[in-house]
């Protein structure tokens, strides 16, 4: 049984509060980013592209259980790929439902990243979550 959505932000969250300044949670983000697998250039096509974002990002839906999403992404931006591995951390593998009612805004304000983050990049994790809502259905 995979984790809650609330225990999976929380961990994060818990995370978070071991750094102490911005600059430091950013590097964080960023190598959590460099931790994702990266994906394979065949499967950065226009249909996997999110548009809405200033830099590239790809995200690749996976199958997985019935009732749930399993996603993978890329971006060519470090930070933006550490934003991704925030999503897929908090998302994948959840259940269709929850991917729906998931409120990017709320949880940006959870981890005070609602302040730390350009509009541009608010807006662009904006579109990365309507693409996964539209796959969860």
């Amino acid at each position: 049984m995979t984790d809650s959505f609330d225990t999976r932000l929380n961990d994060l969250l818990e995370e978070f509060e071991l750094f102490d300044d911005w600059e430091e949670r950013y590097r964080y983000i960023i190598d959590m980013g460099r931790a994702l697998a990266p994906l394979a250039d065949a499967e950065k096509t226009e249909a996997t592209r999110v548009r809405g974002c200033a830099s590239q990002v790809w995200l690749v839906m996976d199958d997985g259980p019935e009732g749930t999403l399993n996603f993978r992404g890329e971006s060519d931006a470090h930070i933006v790929k550490g934003l991704i591995a925030i999503l897929v951390r908090l998302l994948n593998g959840l259940p269709l439902s929850e991917i729906r009612d998931f409120s990017i805004r709320d949880t940006l304000t959870k981890l005070g990243l609602d302040e730390a983050l350009s509009s541009q990049r608010t807006n662009g994790l904006i579109s990365m979550v309507e693409r996964l809502k539209a796959s969860a259905g």
